[in-house]
């Protein structure tokens, strides 16, 4: 038996707005966001495989993306947050705060939709940064990455993230009738801090100027 914890739960997120450099993350709100997402994630620029690992989408109808949007918008498990782009003040993107268990501090990103014009950016990095930082000063101790073991584009991410990977549930899921083994990857709180340096440095205006980036990530939270 381990020594005892004193462990307080968790605070639950509450979705207020969260500023970074280059983006703005705020709860979905289909009324304001909705065209701008349609375009982002469904218009003719769009990523062709950003739904292939996704439980939903594509949307081959606007009246069905605008169901889906206003069905996430009332939820609390997942949490959505939109991507606003700080230069433009346009909507590019998606994300959650899922698997939300502050008795054990526990929490998950994921849900995650970015369009085109955030990718391989530094938006979509400052995007799980903001609530990956949220997480832990709502006094979370783990925070969770899964995707599909097929899905090597999220594979990719978490590691360059700084997540830990702990292994696959084989047969964890089916998905648009088909099976799903599950990565899991985390990253804990006493991790947190090096990782939250590592992000910190890399969206710095030192290491982010007008040609890209000076040092990797993962050069970053090396230190």
């Amino acid at each position: 038996m381990t020594d005892a914890l004193n462990w307080k739960p968790a605070a639950a997120p509450m979705a207020t707005p969260l500023e970074g450099r280059f983006i703005r993350l705020e709860k979905l709100d289909p009324a304001r966001h909705a065209d701008e997402l349609w375009e982002a994630l469904q218009g003719p620029a769009s990523d062709p495989v950003l739904w292939d690992y996704l439980p939903y989408g594509p949307f081959s109808e606007r009246a069905a993306f605008d169901r889906w949007l206003e069905g996430n918008a009332a939820g609390h498990d997942p949490l959505y947050y939109t991507v606003i782009d700080r230069v433009s003040g346009q909507a590019q993107g998606v994300l959650t705060l899922m698997s939300i268990v502050p008795d054990h501090g526990r929490i998950e990103i994921g849900h995650i939709a970015f369009g085109a014009p955030m990718q391989r950016t530094p938006k979509s990095t400052e995007a799980v940064y903001l609530l990956g930082k949220l997480s832990f000063e709502l006094g979370n101790r783990r925070l969770e990455w899964k995707c599909n073991n097929a899905n090597a584009r999220s594979k990719r991410a978490a590691e360059r993230f700084g997540f830990q990977f702990e292994g696959v549930f084989r047969k964890h899921l089916v998905v648009k009738d088909h099976n799903r083994d599950t990565a899991w990857y985390s990253i804990t709180d006493e991790e947190w801090p090096q990782v939250a340096a590592g992000f910190e440095r890399w969206l710095s205006e030192e290491n982010q100027g007008p040609e890209g980036q000076v040092r990797t990530l993962e050069q970053c939270r090396g230190g």
